[in-house]
């Protein structure tokens, strides 16, 4: 909506009642709310109320995002607006495989009037084969960035308050289960046993004591910092040596394409697009899921730094040339104006 507005107005129904992310709109941006109260307990039930909802709202375009909103896609069959859904991802429920019970659902759901839009090709082939969405109703739009906003040096007082020694490997996560952060710090054990350096892990999330206490436990709590929530990260990403990615599940993630255009190397597990996102300089430091291999890949990169510098700028014009948000406004205005 920065992007395209003012093009466009937008009615927000928080499924969760919190507005927080509204304060991410630019000035410029036109919003309401719109809530949607009582719709209780029975899919049917909220099914009807939704039903009525868009009913008497009739917005132009009612856009959806993720399993949460999925009820939404089914109160609108048959028809009473034109639908768009988005899935970006899932959440630890299914990092390992799909459920059955939301297989079916999404058929359902989204076999009516909706176009689909996905941006990896691991949930293009996802949407095709399991969910089996006909093809003429998937998009495939990938993600964008505002690439140039990470082109800057990193603020040396974030580094100042580091813990350790050496360059740093850094992740930003929210601090979650699917997130494998255990794995990453396993990892940065084996990579520390034999040479200085240091991880920082940007984020926050309930997972962040238990993962305060395995790095105390490997004795590590002196290398490991973790920087909780930071708004700018692209004040601390150009200054990593490495970004590392320890996920077990993700599709086409922000972050990376964040450390690729603010000219980092990637070690990342084979996860979602990543592998296909990183410029081919990058590809082999993309490796399997288990905390030895992305050692290996992390450790690599630390041992030939001008290898790592020479992957950092092919990485950030990769980005520029694929990745910008540019890009993308465009493929959405294209959606949302009806004209793809």
């Amino acid at each position: 909506m920065n992007g395209l507005s003012p093009k466009y107005r937008c009615s927000i129904t928080a499924l969760d009642a919190q507005y927080g992310a509204a304060e991410g709109f630019a000035q410029h941006v036109t919003w309401e709310r719109f809530n949607v109260d009582g719709p209780g307990e029975n899919i049917w039930v909220r099914r009807r109320v939704i039903r009525r909802a868009l009913s008497s709202k009739c917005p132009d375009l009612l856009v959806t995002n993720n399993w949460g909103a999925i009820e939404w896609a089914a109160a609108n069959r048959p028809r009473i607006v034109r639908h768009i859904h988005i899935e970006d991802g899932f959440g630890p429920e299914e990092a390992q495989r799909q459920l059955p019970r939301r297989v079916w659902f999404r058929r359902f759901a989204l076999g009516g009037p909706s176009t689909l839009v996905v941006p990896s090709r691991t949930l293009l082939k996802i949407a095709r084969e399991i969910w089996r969405i006909p093809e003429r109703k998937i998009r495939y739009v990938p993600n964008g960035i505002p690439c140039t906003k990470f082109d800057r040096q990193a603020d040396p007082s974030l580094f100042g308050r580091l813990r350790g020694e050496g360059p740093v490997i850094g992740t930003l996560a929210a601090l979650r289960p699917e997130k494998a952060l255990h794995r990453l710090i396993d990892a940065f054990a084996e990579v520390r046993a034999a040479r200085t350096c240091r991880l920082a892990i940007i984020g926050e999330g309930g997972q962040r004591a238990e993962l305060e206490a395995q790095a105390a436990k490997l004795g590590l709590e002196n290398d490991i910092t973790f920087v909780g929530h930071l708004s700018h990260p692209e004040l601390i990403l150009g200054g990593l040596a490495v970004f590392a990615l320890s996920s077990d599940t993700e599709q086409m993630p922000l972050t990376v394409l964040e450390a690729m255009a603010a000219g980092v190397p990637v070690a990342s597990v084979d996860v979602g697009d990543v592998a296909g996102m990183v410029s081919p300089d990058n590809a082999p430091f993309i490796v399997s899921k288990s905390a030895q291999a992305l050692a290996g890949a992390i450790a690599a990169l630390l041992d030939a730094p001008e290898r790592a510098r020479a992957i950092g700028r092919a990485n950030q014009a990769h980005a520029r040339r694929e990745y910008d948000e540019s890009t993308m406004f465009a493929a959405y205005d294209g959606l949302f104006s009806g004209r793809q």
